[in-house]
């Protein structure tokens, strides 16, 4: 009988039975399911079970988030259940069974953008500092603006524009090559035709409102002319032209003989698609985006605008629940193309504050509920950072009415947003970072709107809360502290561990800027993480290896003489690399010093598949040790600098 066979029982008979399991695997902490009708999953049974620390679903899979013992968990599970495990890509391809036809185009738009988001943000941030400096006349009486009176901030403000533009009219590059990635196909011609789109032999996109039809650089075929106009920060046209690419490469491919293929699927491909792009796609795609830019500014700024959002405000939270909140991102980007910012974004924003609000009122009413705690803390801390996953599917949704609360906070908070025509220059930071993205003259009211996404939810929360909650025995942290068995004085003192070292040479950065919902909010426990320079992990103190992943070898399991157990994992989603890329060079059971190397991985091979190399290091059970100050913010250096200390 293995250690979790009881619990993997359990398990099963809460995800519904074996019969209702359509596929299985796991990653480095989650049980990874595809379940044939998901309402049979007593996902309030299965939270509560110890050795659960939460479960979400998303995108067609229910995943329970075990640990980092989740492998010895798996083993037992698949022994109970007498079934095999697939791998993690054939739980995708089968998760499609529970998604309908919207589903899986919202999935595909949410795996074209999330590669993008990131610059978008930059982007945004620093328009909202040049308009600060350019845009805002604080200055002689309010006649001149910073750059006005400063050569200095004249050159910044310059300068900051070839970020600007770089994120934000070539747009279409990034798009392209997001779905040549999504589609497997090859991401340099994808980047090819995205260079096409926005080529300097055109008439910019920004300036064809303003150019008579007669000036219009043109094609001259003879028996048809085609206007040379750019497609700088439209969205369509980049996405039905990418996809174009994408199914004829895959169409090429599968007719051309293999020895002339490298010659005649590339140039057939692209030149085809870029015919397409230019000649049909690409003006299609632009009259459907502004039809839709247009709709929703209408909506936003028209007679309606209260109730539409009232409307807005109020069902954002539950379209994340269904994934149709991943349309946003595409429609936010044409309004910023079409008219210069977002009014729907700032709404998103306000909604993430109001249900991490929510939260806050759980924290208040549980107070003292310490096991309660360990959930409500770090999930409304990530969620006012714009991560709101956990928030959401770990607390709010759990007791119903804290969902609903942060529903209406949020409905309030957006119908003083519109009110006010608070306009933000692009998708920002969610939650309360997200003033900084703001148009200047739009922060004020927006700060307003932030107020009342914080306070409507909290207020509603613990009232409703005082009537629905149901007073239930829980130990408080003293009585939890007091009940556990400690080792004896002498015992801890010869396990002491006082410091972490470097586990590799890079930037440390705290986990909260890591872009993965479960490490990021701290459900895994607290830890940092390294931007590697070089392509070794090593052991940040003397330890005994207590998990190998043998298939995808990408992470590792330490316990250290006090009984902590780390979990050092490289990138995120690179289980699905399959192990290739990843060397172990110790074995499972193994006693290792403080810098003794453990993975060998090529940073090449991880980039060209799609994803970053971040390690993390996160100490999944603290053993005796009460207080760890991670060393963030600093530049490191493998096997010598502390990058943790411990109190």
């Amino acid at each position: 009988m293995g250690k979790y066979t009881n619990d993997a029982k359990e398990l099963l008979h809460l995800v519904g039975g074996r019969e209702n399991i359509a596929a299985v695997s796991h990653c480095i902490t989650r049980m990874r399911f595809v379940l044939n009708d998901p309402k049979k999953a007593d996902i309030q049974k299965i939270e509560a079970m110890k050795v659960v620390k939460g479960s979400f679903t998303q995108a067609g899979q229910f995943q329970v988030i075990i640990g980092n013992t989740v492998s010895d968990f798996y083993n037992d599970f698949t022994a109970v259940a007498g079934i095999e495990g697939v791998s993690k890509d054939a739980v995708k391809s089968a998760a499609k069974q529970n998604q309908n036809v919207v589903q899986r185009i919202m999935t595909a738009l949410a795996e074209i953008f999330a590669p993008l988001i990131p610059a978008i943000i930059v982007g945004g941030l620093i328009l909202g500092f040049r308009n600060c400096i350019d845009s805002l006349y604080l200055f002689e009486n309010g006649t001149k603006t910073l750059c006005d009176i400063s050569q200095f901030w004249s050159g910044i403000d310059s300068f900051l524009w070839l970020i600007g533009e770089a994120v934000f009219h070539m747009l279409p590059v990034g798009i392209c090559w997001s779905v040549t990635k999504k589609m497997g196909t090859t991401q340099m011609l994808g980047i090819v035709l995205g260079l096409t789109l926005v080529s300097g032999q055109f008439l910019n996109a920004y300036a064809v409102a303003g150019t008579a039809a007669a000036d219009i650089p043109k094609w001259d075929f003879g028996f048809v002319q085609v206007n040379m106009i750019g497609y700088q920060a439209q969205v369509i046209p980049a996405i039905l032209a990418a996809f174009t690419l994408a199914y004829l490469e895959k169409f090429f491919k599968k007719i051309c003989p293999s020895v002339i293929s490298m010659i005649v699927v590339p140039f057939c491909s692209l030149v085809l698609s870029v015919m397409a792009a230019h000649f049909v796609l690409g003006p299609i795609g632009w009259k459907i985006g502004s039809v839709i830019s247009s709709v929703v500014y209408a909506g936003i700024t028209g007679p309606l605008k209260i109730v539409f959002g009232a409307i807005f405000g109020f069902v954002y939270a539950p379209l994340v629940i269904t994934g149709l909140h991943h349309m946003s991102n595409a429609i936010d980007l044409q309004l910023i193309a079409d008219f210069g910012g977002t009014m729907l974004w700032p709404m998103i924003a306000l909604s993430n504050i109001a249900q991490g609000s929510a939260v806050l009122g759980m924290i208040y009413l549980q107070k003292n509920d310490a096991q309660a705690q360990e959930v409500n803390i770090p999930s409304c801390i990530s969620c006012y950072l714009g991560v709101t996953e956990p928030a959401m599917f770990g607390v709010n949704l759990k007791h119903s009415y804290p969902f609903i609360c942060g529903m209406i906070g949020s409905a309030c908070a957006s119908i003083v947003c519109v009110a006010t025509n608070s306009t933000a220059n692009a998708i920002g930071v969610g939650g309360l970072p997200g003033i900084l993205s703001m148009q200047p003259q739009s922060m004020l009211t927006f700060a307003i709107c932030m107020l009342i996404a914080v306070a409507v939810p909290f207020v509603l929360t613990v009232m409703v809360g005082k009537t629905k909650l149901q007073p239930k025995e829980v130990k408080t942290v003293e009585e939890v502290k007091s009940a556990e068995e400690v080792k004896s004085v002498e015992e801890v003192k010869s396990a002491e561990v006082t410091e972490l070292k470097a586990f590799a040479t890079g930037d440390v950065i705290a986990l909260k800027e890591v872009n993965d919902g479960v490490f990021s909010a701290g459900t895994m426990g607290e830890g940092c993480a390294i931007i590697p320079e070089n392509e070794t992990v090593y052991a940040p103190a003397d330890a005994t290896v207590n998990l190998l992943m043998q298939e995808s070898r990408h992470a590792c399991g330490l316990k250290l003489a006090n009984g902590a157990q780390i979990l050092l994992h490289i990138g995120i989603d690179t289980v699905a690399m399959k192990g290739d890329g990843f060397e172990y060079l110790v074995k499972e059971g193994q006693k290792v010093s403080a810098g003794t190397p453990l993975i060998k991985f090529d940073k090449k091979k991880i980039s060209e598949a799609g994803y970053v190399d971040t390690i993390i290091c996160v100490i999944a059970e603290p053993g005796n040790m009460e207080n760890i100050v991670f060393m963030t913010g600093i530049y490191a250096i493998e096997k010598e600098t502390t990058v943790a200390k411990i109190e």
